[in-house]
């Protein structure tokens, strides 16, 4: 249940997800290295060196004290407290404050003021300007003093240096993995673009690498392929050979049927043209399954032609919008197919058609609207079967189709890497086709 709240903020991509993977151990390993080393480090091995400066430096206070006067304590730190690695500075007009001063982001010096506190409470001030060297302002018997002493002696050198350190490694450690991780992935995404090419209907060149299993996906994917395209092979040449092999007797019969008169030649006759369409829609569905190759073709020109055609023989046809120009890879013949396929079959339901097309940088959308009967919404999926035709409305048996029509407009559109889309026109009333290219 929790993980699926963040589920959605998880990336989707296959890098994004090894990424993910490969640098969030590495980043809360570095939390965890570097919170351990901040407590033991700065914190314990700063405070136990404090406290043995502290007693150095309670000594020279005390040492201080006892002198009778300045000039005695000045002596005595010449001979004596030098040793200890302390530098004293008698300032009669010295004003000590409370206020201490340090970088914010020096994590030592907040350990090494707090002990320094803890121990010597008489403190005036503590300076930390630099990792160098440390300031003490306190007040004695004899007047104010400062006393300086080196920092490595209650801190250790340099201790920005294994953060420094973790950090570097981390990012290139984090780089290598993700170049090998790249490499690795390669593989998968090569097998993902070939699949995704075979889906739009491009046969792209394949071979099978990396890892032992993508090894093994991959070539189960040629396999597949392999079946698939055999089998449209073979279903493409079926249908063609009946469709071909039925052309002679047709022809026969209706040449036959010709010299006769009367009414029961009329019926056979009709019966016979009835055949020839359906031998014809045959045809196309078969022709529909064999992949075309691509060449560059202007959209708007092609939806031109095919709607000017259309003029010609009296449809009443118009284009309504074009959006976008230029030329794209298209299976021209076959998408002239399928568009002259949608406007017959909406001049044949319809009084009115209306034709858009509009290119966009991921596909180009070829949408045909009438204002015939439609198409009920329950019905969308059915009507695209092969030898389905709905009796309330259109694809009825009038004798002018044989229910293959938008059958090899959806096998089309997917043999080139599309799609079509039904619905209803909300301008005209009727049903609307919309044809999806991806680019």
């Amino acid at each position: 249940m929790i993980f699926s709240r963040f589920k959605r903020y998880f990336p989707r991509g296959l890098y994004g997800r090894v990424v993910s993977i490969l640098i969030l151990p590495i980043f809360f390993l570095q939390i965890v290295v570097s919170i351990t080393f901040i407590q033991r480090h700065f914190e314990d091995v700063t405070a136990q060196m404090t406290q043995s400066m502290v007693r150095e430096l309670q000594l020279a206070l005390r040492l201080i004290e006892d002198a009778p006067d300045v000039m005695s304590s000045r002596q005595l730190f010449e001979r004596d407290l030098r040793e200890l690695g302390l530098t004293m500075i008698f300032e009669s007009d010295l004003s000590i404050s409370n206020e201490d001063q340090l970088r914010w982001y020096d994590l030592s010096g907040r350990v090494l003021i707090k002990s320094l506190r803890n121990y010597l409470p008489e403190l005036g001030a503590i300076h930390l300007p630099n990792n160098r060297v440390v300031i003490l302002y306190t007040h004695t018997v004899h007047g104010p003093i400062r006393l300086d002493f080196e920092r490595w002696r209650v801190s250790a050198s340099n201790p920005h240096q294994l953060l420094v350190t973790m950090v570097f490694f981390g990012i290139l450690m984090t780089v290598i993995a993700y170049l090998y991780l790249r490499n690795q992935l390669r593989s998968i995404t090569q097998l993902t673009d070939a699949a995704q090419a075979f889906g739009h209907g491009q046969n792209v060149e394949y071979q099978p690498s990396g890892a032992l299993e993508v090894r093994a996906a991959g070539q189960a994917f040629l396999e597949m392929r392999d079946r698939i395209e055999r089998h449209i092979e073979q279903h493409t040449l079926m249908l063609s050979g009946v469709g071909h092999d039925l052309r002679t007797p047709l022809t026969r019969l209706k040449l036959g049927l010709s010299l006769l008169d009367g009414p029961e030649a009329e019926k056979l006759l009709y019966d016979v043209a009835a055949m020839e369409r359906l031998v014809d829609g045959f045809l196309s569905y078969a022709k529909g399954m064999s992949a075309e190759d691509k060449e560059l073709t202007d959209p708007k020109a092609l939806l031109t032609e095919v709607v000017e055609k259309a003029q010609e023989f009296g449809c009443s046809v118009e284009i309504r919008e074009i959006k976008g120009e230029g030329q794209i890879h298209l299976q021209r013949d076959s998408l002239y197919r399928v568009l002259e396929n949608l406007i017959s079959n909406a001049v044949r339901y319809g009084n009115s058609v209306e034709t858009s097309m509009v290119l966009t940088e991921s596909a180009v959308h070829f949408i045909v609207e009438d204002d015939g009967p439609g198409i009920p919404s329950n019905q969308f999926e059915e009507v695209i079967k092969p030898f389905v035709r709905l009796d309330p409305a259109r694809n009825q048996d009038t004798g002018a189709g044989v229910g293959l029509g938008l059958a090899i407009v959806k096998q089309v559109c997917e043999t080139s890497g599309g799609s079509l889309i039904l619905g209803t026109s909300d301008r005209l009333g009727g049903l609307k086709a919309e044809i999806i290219i991806r680019r």
